[in-house]
């Protein structure tokens, strides 16, 4: 039996978001940079069309746009959320959630990686992690 994909495509509005500052932080960014990047990211908006296991995500926010393209399962170079080049590699962790872990190019930092997951209820959770800082960030689709 082939397995269903579940469908991320559409545009998403953030409702809430929980330790953003304190991953900031933990990423080691100044303290002038996060306070900009916590306002601009405070209304992100994000666009994400798919096309079987490869989905393209758009993040749109007033300081900046960032687009990836990835297919779950393989290996795509990214940039963490402070910037820093990383070699990423999706998988699907359950049915509705993807998991990806993040290898800097070069250079040390904190072990970060991402997930995306949809909810029975049609909500879209973001969750960013950095060592042990959890970021939460939950969307629902315009």
């Amino acid at each position: 039996m082939e397995r269903k994909i579940p469908n991320f495509a559409g545009t998403w509005q953030m409702r809430s978001s929980e330790n953003f500052d304190e991953l900031l932080k933990k990423l080691a960014v100044n303290v002038m940079l996060r306070v900009i990047a916590v306002k601009a990211a405070s209304k992100p908006l994000v666009e994400i069309t798919q096309d079987g296991e490869t989905l393209s995500i758009k993040t749109s926010t007033t300081a900046r746009t960032t687009h990836i393209t990835f297919t779950v399962g393989q290996e795509f170079s990214e940039a963490t959320v402070d910037g820093r080049p990383c070699t990423s590699f999706p998988r699907w962790e359950t049915d509705t959630k993807i998991s990806c872990e993040q290898t800097l190019v070069k250079g040390e930092g904190p072990k970060t990686s991402w997930s995306r997951e949809l909810t029975n209820d049609g909500k879209l959770i973001l969750t960013m992690r950095a060592d042990d800082v959890v970021c939460t960030r939950v969307y629902e689709r315009q």
